[in-house]
């Protein structure tokens, strides 16, 4: 395991950038880690529309940050107190999915400063019934990034206030409040710490986890790559934001995958465009599945003619192809 230091790095581009530039460059016949906290800031699903999880007022009156990172599931917030753990690895199909593998040794970390947590559910890690970290993942096919965030010390006040929480997803999770379901570590360390105090205990009993671990610095070659990267990507409105579509239907269901939005424009009874949203985690681009659809006829067997055949688990995870159709053709949730 090779843990990549970012040299104190806080902006958020710039630092979903060097993850993905990690990703993307580095050797394969290593294992990777990154640590990083992030200035206030959104950072937006792969699948999600935007405009829809935020509170934008409040994003702009208070100068935070939104990007969209490349992995799935749902909008977090991070601030100063927040850390945020990179685990990038070659693809594996038993590894895709499964959050319990990376995050159980950041849970070893955590016992060994006294704080018990566990995973539950897809992809949170709990302490006493509060979610301190959620965890996402993408891969390439050849290389896979498995991260997570570390509430330590957030201003969990900002994270209702930033984000346009859904209806849907409370009442699934049958609470009334976001608030109340959220905890930093701090509540439970029995001593007060920084949170770069905190950074390197974890990195500490990370390196007791996975022996043989050595440090790297990245060259000035490698950081203006990730700077050019940033600048031609992380930086755009298009992809932070990009465009959402005219519709006139919209179909939106929670599975135990995550929460699946379509919105269609039906012309003269044909399907003139189609985008995807969610908090899902999926492999595949939707966009081949978007494109596959444009165009067909606003039929439930037509749809089904033009869907058969398709892995549904490689764009969404467990879903099956009956349960999509009547989604896109079925009665609004």
């Amino acid at each position: 395991m090779i843990f990549i230091e970012n040299e104190g790095c806080v902006n958020p581009k710039l630092n979903l950038a060097l993850e993905e530039y990690v990703l993307r460059n580095f050797s394969s016949q290593s294992d990777y880690l990154l640590f990083y906290i992030n200035e206030p800031s959104i950072i937006i699903g792969k699948n999600q529309n935007t405009l829809e999880e935020i509170n934008h007022q409040y994003v702009e009156d208070n100068n935070i940050h939104v990007v969209r990172r490349i992995t799935g599931g749902g909008a977090v917030y991070h601030d100063f107190g927040n850390l945020n753990f990179s685990f990038i690895t070659n693809h594996d199909t038993a590894s895709l999915s499964n959050f319990k593998k990376f995050t159980q040794p950041v849970i070893n970390a955590l016992s060994a400063i006294g704080v018990e947590a566990e995973l539950i559910g897809r992809n949170d890690i709990l302490v006493n019934g509060k979610k301190i970290s959620g965890t996402a993942q993408f891969s390439t096919g050849k290389r896979m990034i498995s991260h997570g965030t570390l509430l330590f010390d957030t201003n969990l006040g900002e994270v209702v206030n930033a984000l346009q929480v859904k209806m849907s997803k409370i009442e699934s999770k049958g609470h009334k409040s976001v608030r109340s379901r959220v905890a930093n570590i701090s509540e439970f360390i029995d001593r007060p710490l920084k949170i770069e105090e905190f950074r390197e205990l974890l990195l500490k009993g990370l390196y007791e986890e996975r022996e043989p671990f050595e440090t790297y610095h990245l060259t000035a070659n490698e950081w203006n790559a990730v700077n050019a990267l940033k600048e031609g990507k992380y930086d755009l409105w298009d992809w932070n934001y990009g465009h959402s579509p005219k519709f006139n239907i919209q179909r939106t269901k929670r599975f135990p995958v995550g929460e699946i939005d379509v919105r269609m424009f039906v012309e003269k009874g044909h399907l003139t465009e189609i985008r995807i949203y969610g908090d899902f985690f999926g492999k595949e681009p939707l966009e081949s599945l978007e494109t596959l659809l444009q165009g067909t006829k606003y039929d439930k067997k037509n749809i089904s003619q033009m869907l058969d055949g398709i892995d549904f688990t490689e764009y969404f995870g467990d879903i099956s192809t009956l349960e999509f159709i009547e989604l896109l053709y079925g009665a609004d949730e």
